[in-house]
Parts: structure tokens; C-alpha cells; sequence
């Protein structure tokens, strides 16, 4: 089979099976051979739990299949299927169901998982902008970003900027941070070692795996945004064509030519839930549209904004919330259960004692025996608006909550970075400084010729400006888990301060007083506690 041409222009590896492999491999995926491919003939909770297992290990997901879950499943009957096959009897069963129903309520129906393997990190968060889809990531806590692709360091290798005079540049550059980040991984493990005794409460197992993860946590700020994820998307027809509309608009080269490989493997699978994607005058009208409003948004605001500075400010500021926001939810909470407009229950609201909003209050709210209870749509009555200068890699974690409304700046050095306390502490400050000093200038290199592609150089640990808005019951939902702590410390003081200005400068304290698992402390063991219960929780199976 001759290499494909996308695979070889984009520098993907391209993974290796034996004959019997493939023989397995092909009942299952769309292709062998290419970074995106569908998965297909198989129960969902297999697909469910591999993508689960995915976003923990180095290994593709076909190896993955082939290593940890094909010797559990029942293959003997699937002797004659060929997933790599194009699936013309389920194209013709859609072509009469739409032209019978109409496109966008059947393409709602059908759902895909989908694979999406060396992708940098700027196109995963293109990848995950929808909010009508589910996202599995490859974790930077969990895994070692020294491990190699092909004998390469794992990191994109954008075709035109290696086709230029800086491509040797652009490759040394990004190799010399990924031996940095190596050199350092080790050092910061001894490093927590040394500060954190094992004990005789904890197995060796919990004991390493909370080790790796401080260490992995302290120099994850060293790894660019040209580091390559895998990431597992489930989501319907639908929300694959206004993905790929968006992508195809995209003004990053990589995400547009990935679409192409995404639209090839969704068309294998739910051929006519995409066919407007590239008919000229619906899908590729629709992605002009997209583009050609983003150009002129870019030339505007260059043009308006081009004397104006950044002003210092927090890193975390409210700065939009409805000051009467508590009084509409209140009446909302009574609206499902009366036959009143909402107008007249504000105005029974306002007549209620502190006592008696206290008691609607609790009832409405209940007894949360733990995080995952949450109080009803009520608490969607009013919304805060946060605007964020956080380093890149919080920003990653906190993107990935789809029911708000984000938006972010591209990602420069022009912000300044964070260091880990641990990496000052453990004595390797300058080795840290010296990899973000090497970022900015790669950045700087590659902006007057590769003004999209610069951002591939800037390391996770530099700041980005984003703004969050959502609604309480979200802020309920994002704030309590990412306060854990077990979580990363730059999210965690981001969740810590969110919650501090609903109650302090939104004065909200009623919103204030739900957060019954919202966690203020710094935190420090929180990743060996949750390493504890999954040590107990592995020794009762």
C-alpha cells in the first residue's frame, strides 16, 4: 500500500503491525496507517474504557487494543468484517433517511468514536471546542514526554516552517527542551523523595505513581505547545460537521489539514451526516464565512489596538455578575414548583425574612452527601464573568469544561511564566529559566514568517489571557473539582480565588454557602491522599 502523501508532508509517524495484527486491527478501525481513524464493531463500554485507558499511557490506541483488551473479547465471528472498507449499504440508508427527514435532526443520531493520535497541543484545543461532544486527553501528569515517536522527541513538525531556513533551528531548539525537560524529571523525583517519606500507610505502587506525578506536575511548564497529545472524541453527526466547518476556517495550517483526515475516516463510518461539509455553497460557503470574519476581526483590532499596553491586573478579576442575580434565583427555585410568573415571585421573594431565603435555600439545595450532587437549574439564573492570566498548561485543564462560555488570546511569551515552587527549591531555577529564555527567543524567530505556526515554541508554563463565564450551577460543578487537592496548584488557586469573588466582590453569599466540598487549603499531599484510596481500592478487588 504506496505511504499516503498527508502522512509524509505532515511528518506523522506511521505505526508498524505484523500480519496478524492487521488481520485483527482491520475488524475494528477504519485504517491502519494514518493518525485518525474511527473505531467501530465494538461494544461501547470497550470503546468507553479504551479511551479511558488512553488517556493514561504512551501507546497509540490500536496498540493499546492489541495489548490490553483483544484477549477479553470474543473475536471469532468478526472473521469477514473490514472496518478499512467504506460502508456503502449504511450510505445508502442515510441518503433516504435525509432526504426523507431532513439533515440536521438525523445528523444528531449517529455517533462516532473517534481517534485523534499526534495532534500538538493548539490543535487539541480546536479539537475541543465543541460542547456537544465528549473529550478524553492524553494526561501530562501521568505520562513521561521523553518517551520518542519513530526516534523522535514527541512534538509537531509543522511542514513549512521544516521546509524553511529555520527548520534545522526549529528541531534543534524544541530537541534541546525536550532533553531539558528529561534531564529534570528525574531530578525533581529525587528531589520529592527526599521531602516526602513513604511511610508505612502507603504501597509502593501509590507511593511511586504520587511521585512521578509531583515530579511530572513541577516540569510539565517546560514542555511547548508543539508537544503532540492523543485525543479520544465521542460525539454525534452534527457536532463532527461544525467541527470540521470550524477547523477547515482555522488559521492554523495543522488543523485544517487534519480536518481533511478527520472528514476521510467520519465519511467511513457516517458518510451522509458530512456530505455538506465540502459542497461548495453549503460547507465551504460556511467555512469561508468563518474565515473571512476572522481575518477581518484580526485586521481590526491590530489596527484599533496597535499603541494600546497591557495593564497590570490580577490573575484572576470578576468583572461582570448581576448584583441582583441571588433574588432571580431564588424565584427561579420556586418557579417549577408554583403557578405564579417569575415577576411576582421576585417580588415574594423580597418580602421573605434572611431566615426564611436561608430555609428556601437548604431545601432547594438538600443534602449533598458528596460533590457530584448538584441543586437544580435554578442556580442557572445568574452568571459570572472571569476574566484569567494564567500559565498555558492551567488554561488546558480548565478549557476542557464545555458548559460555559470561553475564549482565549494566543498564547505569546509576552506574559512571563510561572516556576514551580519545587523546581526553585530543588536548586534547578536557572536550568528552568534558561528553557523559557530559549522558548521566547524560538517564539521571536519564527514570528515574522510563521506568525500561527510561532506559538508551537512557547512553553506551557507561560501565561494566556482568557475569559470564563458560566452560570452558578457550572461554577458549582468546575470550582468544587478543581479545588481538590489532588489537583494541579496553578488551577487550583485559580478555582480557590473564583470561589473567593462570588462570595467577597460579588457579594453572593447565599451562591457562597452551596459550595459545601469547595477545598482552600494549599493542598500539598492531596496527590499522595488520592493515590492512598486507589491503593485500598485496588486491594478489595
Amino acid at each position: 500500500m504506496p505511504a499516503n502523501p498527508n502522512l509524509i508532508l505532515n511528518n506523522y509517524a506511521i505505526e508498524q503491525f505484523t500480519d496478524t495484527e492487521e488481520d485483527i486491527l482491520r475488524r475494528y478501525f477504519t485504517n491502519l496507517d494514518q493518525p485518525v481513524f474511527a473505531l467501530v464493531n465494538l461494544p461501547e463500554v470497550v470503546k468507553g474504557a479504551l479511551f479511558a485507558r488512553y488517556s493514561r499511557t504512551h501507546k497509540s490506541l490500536r496498540r493499546l487494543f492489541l495489548d490490553e483488551f483483544v484477549e477479553d473479547l470474543d473475536i471469532s465471528g468478526d472473521h469477514s468484517i473490514d472496518a478499512t472498507v467504506g460502508l456503502a449499504k449504511a450510505e445508502e440508508l442515510y441518503q433516504r433517511v435525509f432526504v426523507e427527514y431532513g439533515d440536521d435532526s438525523v445528523a444528531q443520531l449517529g455517533g462516532v468514536h473517534l481517534a485523534c493520535e499526534q495532534a500538538s497541543n493548539l490543535l487539541t484545543k480546536v479539537l475541543e471546542w465543541g460542547r456537544l461532544m465528549s473529550y478524553l486527553e492524553q494526561s501530562t501528569r501521568y505520562l513521561s514526554y521523553d518517551t520518542r515517536i519513530d526516534g523522535r522527541y514527541r512534538y509537531h513538525r509543522d511542514p513549512d516552517v521544516l521546509a524553511s531556513p529555520l527548520g534545522t533551528r526549529y528541531v534543534g531548539e524544541m530537541d534541546r527542551i525536550f532533553e531539558t525537560y528529561a534531564e529534570l524529571v528525574p531530578l525533581l523525583q529525587e528531589f520529592y523523595k527526599s521531602q516526602h517519606a513513604q511511610g508505612n500507610d502507603i504501597g509502593d505502587l501509590a507511593y511511586r505513581q504520587t511521585i512521578r506525578a509531583k515530579a511530572f506536575d513541577a516540569v510539565r511548564g517546560l514542555l511547548p505547545a508543539a508537544s503532540l497529545s492523543n485525543v479520544g472524541i465521542y460525539g454525534t453527526g452534527q457536532a463532527y460537521e461544525a467541527l470540521l466547518l470550524r477547523m477547515r476556517a482555522h488559521s492554523l495550517p495543522e488543523a485544517r489539514s487534519y480536518a481533511d483526515l478527520m472528514l476521510t475516516e467520519l465519511r467511513k463510518v457516517i458518510p451522509s451526516f458530512l456530505r455538506r461539509v465540502d459542497v461548495e455553497d453549503r460547507g465551504i460557503a460556511w467555512s469561508n464565512y468563518l474565515e473571512s470574519n476572522q481575518t477581518a476581526m484580526k485586521d481590526f483590532a491590530q489596527l484599533l489596538l496597535a499603541d494600546s499596553a497591557p495593564s497590570n491586573v490580577e490573575e484572576v478579576e470578576l468583572i461582570d455578575w448581576d448584583p441582583d442575580g441571588e433574588r432571580k434565583m431564588l424565584a427561579a427555585m420556586l418557579y417549577p414548583y408554583s403557578h405564579l410568573p417569575e415577576t411576582q415571585l421576585v417580588d415574594v421573594v423580597d418580602r421573605l425574612t434572611n431566615d426564611e431565603r436561608g430555609d428556601l435555600i437548604r431545601r432547594y439545595v438538600g443534602d449533598r452527601a458528596n460533590r457530584r450532587h448538584r441543586p437544580g437549574r435554578a442556580l442557572e439564573r445568574l452568571d459570572y464573568r472571569f476574566d484569567i492570566l494564567g500559565d498555558y498548561g492551567g488554561f488546558r485543564d480548565l478549557q476542557r469544561h464545555r458548559l460555559l462560555t470561553i475564549e482565549w488570546q494566543s498564547l505569546t511569551p509576552e506574559h512571563g511564566y510561572e516556576v514551580p515552587e519545587a523546581v526553585t527549591s530543588a536548586g534547578l531555577g536557572d536550568r528552568y529559566d534558561g528553557v523559557m529564555e530559549r522558548s521566547a527567543a524560538l517564539y521571536e524567530l519564527l514570528l515574522q514568517d510563521f506568525s500561527e505556526q510561532a506559538s508551537y515554541a512557547v512553553a506551557m508554563a507561560f501565561r494566556v489571557r482568557y475569559v470564563m463565564q458560566f452560570n452558578a450551577r457550572e461554577a458549582l460543578h468546575m470550582i468544587e473539582l478543581r479545588s481538590q487537592p489532588q489537583g494541579h496548584p496553578n488551577y487550583r488557586r485559580i478555582a480557590q480565588a473564583m470561589y473567593q469573588q462570588i462570595a467577597t466582590k460579588a457579594g453572593h453569599l447565599a451562591v457562597a454557602e452551596m459550595f459545601s466540598y469547595i477545598d482552600l487549603t494549599a493542598g500539598e499531599d492531596g496527590r499522595l491522599q488520592a493515590e492512598k484510596a486507589l491503593d485500598a481500592r485496588r486491594s478489595t478487588q
